[in-house]
């Protein structure tokens, strides 16, 4: 599940919570009754399973630490190995793999305006995320066939990769319309 789904259903669970504990508060008559009146009397404190509140409790806590971790995780792969072929692994950074991808579309692809390159994944199985801007006489199919054959033929090559996933999405710059005279 994406990171930022997670964020919204978490945003939305907390909100519905909130708003569920200002109704129950509005409609009550705890603040009402006086300052010094108890939230919970001494016979409903002790029907509550408390177990089962510091179990609740409990995973309430875990799942704002993963939530915390997720937040913390780079969505950058920061390096890539590189089998060198003799039995030992070299270090690609991920940002010059970044770098040379982004270079080569936009020298070798014709009508791209502007590419931006993300590489995600793990460091024995990467992937890339491309983001082209494509001018508008720029044919996508095109600017397509020549991203998924020399583009990312020579990507995988460089990095030694056998595979390379590779997730592409094209916009179209917007251009105002010639005027006829």
């Amino acid at each position: 599940m994406n990171l930022a789904v997670v964020n919204r259903i978490l945003l939305a669970l907390l909100g519905a919570a909130l708003l569920a504990a200002g109704a129950l508060l509005l409609t009550s008559s705890w603040p009402l009754a006086g300052r010094h009146e108890p939230l919970l009397t001494a016979q409903e404190r002790r029907g509550l399973p408390w177990w089962a509140v510091l179990a609740v409790l409990g995973v309430c806590v875990l799942l704002a630490l993963w939530w915390l971790l997720a937040q913390l995780r780079r969505a950058r792969l920061a390096a890539v190995l590189v089998d060198t072929g003799d039995g030992a692994f070299a270090v690609l950074r991920g940002r010059a793999l970044e770098e040379a991808v982004a270079a080569d579309v936009l020298d070798t692809l014709e009508g791209v305006a502007h590419c931006r390159v993300a590489l995600c994944g793990r460091r024995g199985a990467p992937a890339l995320r491309l983001a082209l801007e494509l001018e508008p006489h720029a044919v996508p199919a095109d600017a397509l066939a020549a991203l998924a054959g020399p583009v990312l033929g020579r990507a995988r090559a460089s990095a030694g990769l056998s595979a390379l996933p590779t997730e592409a999405r094209f916009h179209v710059t917007p251009h105002r319309a010639r005027r006829v005279t």
